[in-house]
């Protein structure tokens, strides 16, 4: 369609809206793109600390994903380490070149840190969450340089740094502490909950259909959350 032609066709539902153009939108559509009013807000996501860790660490788990508690950020490598212990894998991990995770002592864990982008296959890929969502145990992925958004998808265990401050109740808490913070929307926010499944063929669940097999929760107990 030429641009006269689409012109036309905005021009037809503007006056069968009765609007005299863009420039005359009405104020109640600029009211809520300015003060954004959540819907109905289910009970058990309206909580606070300690009791919001704990639901999101309950419904992480009944996702099939896993979380284990750290005091700090300090303690990041030696949690990798033993995740790749306990499940047979070779102490390395991924990690994008831009991560604040680079910053960790790895070597002092006996852990390999490649400072790459993740590449199919990948056996580990650490990742840190711009937020988690108790009412669901859903992690926030926001895209860009320290969080690529192949790292989600790619590698065949995902681990996943998030403290316990950037914990929300519900999915709406989220898109309100993102305005809060003034952080500009990324391409891409995934929202991930468990690892990657499917139960298409044969009705069978299958871990790892479109992703990574396992999701490995690291989640720093912050003291400023309490």
């Amino acid at each position: 369609m030429s641009d006269a032609g689409r012109e036309r066709v905005f021009a037809a539902v503007r006056q069968a809206l009765g609007r005299r153009g863009p420039e005359a939108e009405p104020d109640v559509v600029t009211r809520r793109l300015e003060q954004p009013q959540p819907n109905t807000v289910p009970v058990r996501g309206q909580l606070q600390q300690p009791e919001l860790t704990e639901l999101f660490v309950a419904m992480a788990g009944q996702a099939q994903a896993t979380v284990v508690r750290l005091k700090d950020r300090e303690a990041i490598p030696a949690a990798a380490a033993d995740f790749c212990r306990d499940h047979g894998l070779p102490p390395a991990v991924v990690v994008a070149p831009a991560s604040p995770l680079n910053e960790c002592d790895w070597a002092a864990a006996g852990v390999s840190a490649e400072r790459r982008l993740v590449r199919s296959g990948d056996p580990v890929a650490m990742a840190t969450a711009a937020a988690g969502i108790a009412e669901t145990g859903t992690l926030a992925m926001l895209s860009g340089p320290e969080n690529p958004v192949t790292a989600n998808f790619l590698p065949d265990n995902h681990l996943v740094v998030i403290e316990t401050r950037d914990l929300v109740g519900t999915p709406e808490d989220l898109w309100a502490t993102l305005r809060e913070r003034g952080v500009p929307l990324p391409r891409t926010v995934n929202w991930i909950t468990g690892p990657s499944r499917s139960g298409d063929i044969e009705m069978t669940m299958l871990m790892g259909a479109h992703g990574p097999i396992r999701l490995h929760i690291l989640l720093i107990d912050d003291s400023s959350a309490d």
